[in-house]
């Protein structure tokens, strides 16, 4: 990682570790009510990721360890990871609050060889929101080959890159047209943000309020993990969010929300294998 991607990557982790407080106490992650952590999973997610009982499952920057915890739930040895500090200890704090052995490590992902020692898992999974603080996705493929296990899989479900191209929210009052507000291929460097106010409800972060994503484009995403050495299993195109991004979105019977047009993909799911 070169110095300038170390710079940006350091500036990401403060502004997460901001973002804690204000998810904790957001309606969005609704901590001090039931968790039920499976609620941000679609059920396709769990046809990729498969029996968990007994297996060594590790989450990939998995912030406050909302979907950590459906993987213990289901019987599963299970490791978040995440850069932010601040984050892990609350992650750590809430998961033994609902009774649930999870381990919790600090890292970044570059680093997570390290970081783990021998660990070596059957399950690797990154959620939603996760691929565009990475600048360099050859280098994370490489690094997830390292942690799996001979025949352990990788299960990937992330906002689809056409939707990332959309930009983080909509502007307000904005009509019901969509914009493209970004690439949706990668390679042009870091779009910066600087927002007091993150994907959730809740006051203004306080403090480190600069972050920086790239973009990522599903062929830099499948020839990153060929080029580790994964195999592709599957790849799925989603027309539904765990939330309503856009006002005119309707509820789905899985309790997901979907446009009624047009149909447009808004998250990807990948299964690789090693």
């Amino acid at each position: 990682m070169t110095d300038a991607h170390e710079q940006l990557m350091r500036a990401n982790e403060a502004n997460w570790d901001a973002r804690t407080p204000v998810h904790l106490a957001s309606r969005f992650y609704g901590l001090d009510e039931d968790l039920e952590p499976s609620r941000w999973f679609a059920p396709w997610e769990w046809e990729d990721l498969g029996e968990l009982a007994g297996q060594d499952v590790l989450h990939l920057q998995c912030h406050l360890g909302t979907e950590t915890l459906a993987f213990a739930q289901r019987g599963a040895r299970a490791t978040g990871l995440d850069f932010s500090a601040a984050s892990v200890a609350a992650a750590t704090g809430i998961a033994a609050r609902a009774g649930l052995d999870v381990t919790y490590v600090r890292s970044d992902v570059y680093d997570a060889v390290e970081a783990l020692g021998e660990g070596r898992f059957d399950v690797v999974y990154t959620g939603k929101g996760a691929l565009c603080y990475l600048p360099d996705l050859n280098r994370w493929a490489a690094v997830i080959a390292r942690l799996l296990r001979p025949g352990g899989r990788l299960c990937i479900a992330e906002f689809h890159p056409l939707l990332n191209s959309l930009g983080p929210k909509p502007d307000p009052g904005a009509g019901p047209g969509l914009l493209l507000r970004h690439d949706y291929l990668g390679g042009r460097g870091p779009v910066h943000r600087d927002a007091t106010y993150t994907y959730t409800d809740g006051p203004a972060v306080e403090g480190a309020t600069d972050s920086y994503e790239w973009m990522h484009g599903l062929d830099e995403v499948i020839n990153a993990l060929v080029g580790a050495g994964l195999s592709i299993r599957r790849l799925r195109e989603s027309d539904e969010l765990p939330w309503p991004r856009w006002p005119r979105m309707t509820r789905t019977p899985s309790g997901w929300w979907r446009l009624p047009e047009p149909r447009i993909p808004l998250l990807f799911g990948l299964l690789a294998t090693r």
